[in-house]
């Protein structure tokens, strides 16, 4: 689930992927670790200068990979025609950075700096290969960006033809994420791929999001990026007739990168906006190429409706202000619309509903909502339960839970979270002992409320979820 509609029992919703898990399956071991991806270079920097210096390369090489990653990746696949190496010379651009810009100061264009170091790069790859003359015209022709593809030249021999293919969206990170989620790779490897070389998380962040250990995250990145490579798909969005099968990876995948953007599974921040609106971004570009898919726009209204609460999430400070605190007034009204014009197109198209729809409709409530005292829980809860049908998930299950305390009480609430505990589906998430031990309070259970939400903070890998649950415990003496 996105984290889209957490109540007074916590800051935003306790949740997680709704589709695909990317829990390994039975026959899934762990194969030999893979290498380092860009997104981990900035941490490992042999030969890279120390002082202070190396220390603001490394914050900016940092930053600029937070946010620009992705377009640097696919601009390098669209320039190589090669996935795997394209990753692994945006890698070698950003190991060169740490130690350029420690020497001469971060550049005025910093994602130029990277794209044209690798580009070199790949070149120097290229020429080590002993690339054909054909092949150093054809990279040489690339270098040239625009020109007729984009429409400001026209096209040769075809003076009465529009200069661009209206069908065609030419963004490098939809057409990234679209062979990241090719059918020829499993559902667990188009996510782990996606979130890799889109999101640029790291491998860390990655098995953390899908619940699997990172050894086994690893292989299977590896394994998936050799798949593609095997296969040789294409680096392009698809044409019409193929998206749809593909389509349901590529909302996967969003929504991991935006749940990720809206409550961060780990660091100082309790939001990384920069992926939330990037997910955004793509979303809307999916809306336009396909207006007819419910969910897509059932998936664009849950983001829409989920961002319009990010300016009261935190405080000053960047503390997590719980949804019973946050200042409705300052929820971004424009977003709110924009989500709920999405949810009457998803419905609209007379197909009902699907997971998607549903967390948006859930997220509805609440932006109608003047108040957490004045909510419709008990339609979120109805809701909650359509949707555990169609997509079961504990996810689910522990949000239904927290919906039913506002709608009922906590005593039935409890009932369900005890039954998550004894089947261990979430035994590995900080979310169960949290809302375990907000119910406890509501009941009475002094005691045994403050050693579940002690429990909840020592697992919790993000500072500002932490600090709120270690108040919280502090507080019940």
């Amino acid at each position: 689930m996105a984290r889209a509609d957490r109540s007074a029992l916590s800051p935003e919703p306790p949740d997680g992927p709704v589709g695909p898990s990317g829990a390994a399956g039975p026959s899934e071991a762990a194969g030999p670790s893979e290498a380092a991806g860009p997104s981990e270079a900035v941490d490992q920097r042999d030969g890279a200068p120390d002082g202070p210096g190396a220390e603001a390369a490394r914050r900016a090489v940092e930053a600029v990979w937070r946010i620009e990653s992705a377009r640097i990746v696919g601009a390098l696949t669209r320039f190589t025609g090669d996935f795997d190496l394209a990753e692994d010379v945006a890698q070698e651009a950003v190991a060169e950075a740490l130690v350029a810009w420690a020497r001469d100061g971060e550049p005025a264009n910093p994602v130029g700096w990277l794209l044209a170091t690798g580009r070199r790069r790949a070149i120097d790859r290229f020429r080590r290969r002993s690339a054909l003359d054909e092949r150093y015209a054809a990279l040489a022709g690339r270098l040239t960006e625009g020109g007729a593809s984009s429409g400001a030249d026209p096209a040769p021999g075809r003076p009465d033809d529009l200069p661009w293919d209206p069908d065609l969206i030419e963004d490098d990170v939809l057409a990234l994420m679209f062979v990241a989620c090719h059918p020829v790779l499993s559902p667990e490897a188009r996510a782990a791929l996606t979130l890799r070389v889109v999101a640029g998380l790291s491998s860390e962040e990655i098995a953390r999001a899908l619940l699997v250990p990172v050894p086994t995250l690893q292989a299977r990145i590896t394994r998936a990026k050799k798949t593609v490579a095997a296969a040789g798909v294409p680096f392009a969005v698809p044409p019409p007739e193929e998206r749809r099968e593909r389509l349901g990876g590529v909302l996967s995948v969003l929504y991991v990168l935006f749940t990720e953007g809206s409550t961060a599974t780990s660091g100082d921040q309790l939001l990384r906006t920069d992926l939330a609106y990037e997910a955004i971004r793509l979303a809307r570009t999916l809306a336009a190429l396909l207006p007819g898919e419910p969910e897509v726009s059932g998936l664009l209204a849950l983001f829409e409706l989920t961002a319009a609460r990010f300016p009261t999430r935190t405080g000053p400070d960047g503390e997590p202000v719980l949804l019973e605190d946050q200042d409705r007034r300052r929820w971004d009204r424009s977003a709110v619309r924009r989500g709920l014009a999405a949810l009457d197109r998803a419905i609209a198209t007379g197909h009902g509903l699907g997971p998607y729809g549903l967390q948006a409709a859930i997220a509805a409530c609440h932006a109608g909502a003047p108040s957490v005292a004045q909510t419709d829980w008990p339609r979120i809860v109805l809701l909650y339960e359509a949707l555990g049908r169609i997509a079961p998930s504990p996810v689910v299950d522990l949000n239904r839970a927290v919906a039913v305390a506002m709608a009922a009480g906590p005593e039935e609430a409890l009932r369900i979270v005890d039954g998550l505990v004894a089947s261990g589906r979430l035994s590995g998430s900080h979310l169960l002992p949290g809302v375990r031990g907000e119910l406890l309070t509501r009941l009475g259970r002094t005691a045994e409320a403050r050693s579940e939400l002690e429990l909840a903070a020592r697992m919790c890998r993000n500072t500002r979820e932490r600090s709120v649950l270690l108040r919280k415990a502090a507080a019940l003496g």
